[in-house]
């Protein structure tokens, strides 16, 4: 059993046809960590979908109706990049109900990880870069509202900037947001975050993980409430969509140094998966994967020492 709660739900893996976006990894993760009795049921959250009251905190009311309808101009489904459907809409509208329940569990628990979401490239009046609804931000206002937090961080290391976190939260005293991306990747217009680290092409294991080190320091300095982490798979050297050049075990290493710095200052964190596109699709669900095992084995860790400490 894992020291902590995985999101998912069927829905999130929305047809998308012949796609270079690989929606069927939501549900290919879930089947691997349990198959691979890496998980048990027991562990998996069936999340519920967002009330729009808390998806028009962060979107424009004409924005959300757009997406109801899917009364999209042909440049707007340029822009968005994938095809709209109502199972799209029901696919958004649960990853952002499963970030605010993702957001809650960590606070419990210490952690807590989204099979799916990361759509950082939305912004409160458009999509872009195959992202409709801002997951983590939705689940931010919603806890917020609730009174479950206050001061927030996303340290977001997918190997494109995160836009349209920078633009939701730009101004916000009680927001931290980092971005480790490539530099030269999309989007062109990169809005600034707290921290931007722009690497360049071909940026491999050890300068990335060097490249983290101050920012996730500045993360840990400023005592957020709750850490959203965005653990992108892209930055792996075999990516469709990315040009970094991280291994399966720079990129699990990256996971275990975000699970620690946090864990160590007591900081609950929330994952999403964010993007992904390996030229062989099992490395992309294995990079996913390794990231549950990377937050097992801090938590398990931190919880068998306090344990031991009792005795």
């Amino acid at each position: 059993m894992l020291p902590f709660k995985l999101l998912s739900h069927p829905g999130f893996t929305v047809d998308l046809g012949a796609h270079v976006f690989p929606a069927q990894k939501y549900r290919l993760v879930r089947e691997r960590l349990l198959e691979a009795g890496i998980a048990d049921h027991a562990d998996v959250v069936i999340p519920r979908a967002a009330g729009d009251e808390d998806v028009l905190r962060v979107h424009t009311p004409d924005y959300v109706r757009k997406i109801k309808a899917g009364a999209f101009s042909p440049a707007e489904l340029r822009l968005l990049e994938v095809p709209w459907s109502p199972g799209l809409v029901d696919g958004v509208w649960l990853a952002a109900g499963a970030a605010i329940e993702a957001g809650r569990l960590a606070r419990r628990d210490g952690c807590a990880i989204v099979l799916g979401g990361g759509f950082h490239h939305a912004f409160p009046d458009h999509g872009e870069g195959f992202c409709l609804v801002h997951d983590v931000a939705v689940a931010t206002g919603a806890l917020r509202a609730g009174g479950d937090i206050g001061r927030v961080a996303v340290v977001d290391l997918d190997v494109h900037q995160g836009n349209g976190t920078a633009a939701i939260f730009a101004g916000d005293p009680d927001t931290f947001t980092v971005s480790l991306h490539q530099e030269s990747n999309y989007p062109a217009v990169k809005p600034p975050s707290s921290v931007d680290v722009g690497l360049p092409d071909g940026t491999g294991d050890e300068q990335y993980l060097e490249a983290l080190e101050v920012p996730l320091a500045r993360t840990i300095g400023f005592q957020p409430d709750l850490l959203w982490y965005l653990a992108g798979a892209d930055p792996y050297e075999h990516d469709l969509l990315g040009g970094l050049a991280l291994t399966r075990e720079g990129l699990r290493e990256r996971d275990r140094r975000v699970f620690a710095a946090a864990r160590s200052a007591g900081i609950p964190v929330a994952v999403t998966l964010a993007g992904g596109y390996a030229s062989n699709p099992a490395d992309t669900v294995s990079i996913h994967v390794g990231t549950v095992l990377a937050g097992a084995e801090v938590h398990a860790r931190a919880r068998d020492g306090l344990s031991a400490s009792r005795h």
